[in-house]
């Protein structure tokens, strides 16, 4: 099969040709229809923290069609069209039947995705419905991401919220918050590349980063946001997002942010600021997001900005680097062939 491979930090990807991998008792092989590119791979390719080795085949967003079934795989069946939740954990353990892998004490981030075909334990994915196509459950995984964001900040229906980034992650934030209730919800990015696809997903309003954003924010809001999401993951940021709110209001973190970090302390006590991290999700928000394909005239599927050949991903995956207008791009590693899932 063709793959997309890690080299070493700050290389390109590198396409080669691969063993197709083979699935065992519990595992499924998938066909790969769509795999995203997350900001995550991003800094994968580039921080040592995260461990990426020589070979790795990345890309952690990905849909496709069950090709296979191990013997002990139940639920699944040749022909299925799922998509795929990363986490890998033991199975066993409380957190894993809790639909928790993420704090499975044996839980791996898993990517493969950046390939024709993949090999995944069989428990990691679910069935789309009917009327759900394999390309548009590539979303999934970054939905989920979010949702667990929204429901980690504790929102309250008719909050004022700020989404500070209008990345996939905070236009999904943007989303979700509208959708779940908030009053008024404010996207601020430094560029106004992704402004209209922000309007489109429920923003209310979308304002540029400037000296004067918490003035504008405040008058678009109608008060000091509740609720502000970082969803950029720089430096400074939490700080910056711990002046917008109001006292008392929330500060939850889903940028990731590698490098050490600093925030006034005493002005953030001073206002009772709760600052939340949020990382990962739950399989049931994996399911609601799975859901919200296919529900509701803001689509969210509007976070696609272009689907490329899997040729075509080292050049795309490093122009990513740079501040584009680009959102949320799919690989389709069997173009230019018939696209499945179409």
């Amino acid at each position: 099969m063709q793959a997309a491979i890690f080299d070493a930090l700050n290389q390109p990807l590198r396409l080669v040709e691969l063993d197709d991998p083979e699935p065992d008792r519990y595992q499924v092989l998938l066909k790969i229809c769509r795999c995203g590119i997350c900001g995550s791979d991003l800094h994968i390719t580039q921080d040592p923290v995260f461990g990426a080795r020589a070979g790795d085949v990345l890309g952690h967003e990905f849909s496709g069609e069950v090709l296979e079934v191990g013997a002990g795989v139940t639920h699944l069946k040749v022909g299925d069209q799922v998509t795929a939740a990363p986490l890998s954990g033991c199975g066993a353990c409380d957190s894993c039947h809790r639909g928790e892998p993420a704090w499975c004490a044996r839980m791996r981030l898993i990517g493969g995705g950046y390939a024709q075909y993949a090999a995944l334990a069989a428990r990691q994915c679910r069935k789309l419905p009917w009327g759900i196509s394999a390309a548009d459950g590539a979303l999934a995984e970054p939905l989920a991401v979010a949702l667990h964001g929204v429901r980690q900040a504790r929102m309250e229906p008719g909050d004022r919220v700020l989404v500070v980034g209008a990345g996939a992650i905070g236009l999904a934030v943007a989303y979700w918050a509208r959708r779940l209730g908030a009053g008024s919800v404010v996207v601020t990015d430094l560029h106004r590349h992704q402004e209209q696809r922000a309007l489109a997903l429920g923003a209310t309003a979308f304002l540029t980063a400037d000296d004067d954003l918490a003035r504008q924010a405040r008058d678009r809001l109608g008060g000091e946001p509740d609720v502000v999401f970082e969803c950029v993951g720089k430096p400074g940021l939490i700080d910056q997002c711990i002046g917008l709110v109001r006292p008392r209001g929330t500060v939850l973190v889903l940028g990731l942010c590698t490098a050490q970090d600093h925030f006034d302390a005493f002005r953030a006590i001073s206002k009772e600021v709760r600052i939340t991290m949020s990382v990962f999700f739950s399989m049931r928000e994996f399911e609601i997001a799975i859901d919200a394909l296919d529900q509701g005239h803001r689509a969210p599927q509007a976070l696609i900005s272009e689907t490329i050949a899997l040729a075509d991903l080292p050049v795309a995956f490093e122009a990513l680097r740079r501040r584009t207008s680009q959102c949320k791009v799919l690989v389709d590693p069997f173009r230019p062939g018939a696209p499945c899932g179409t």
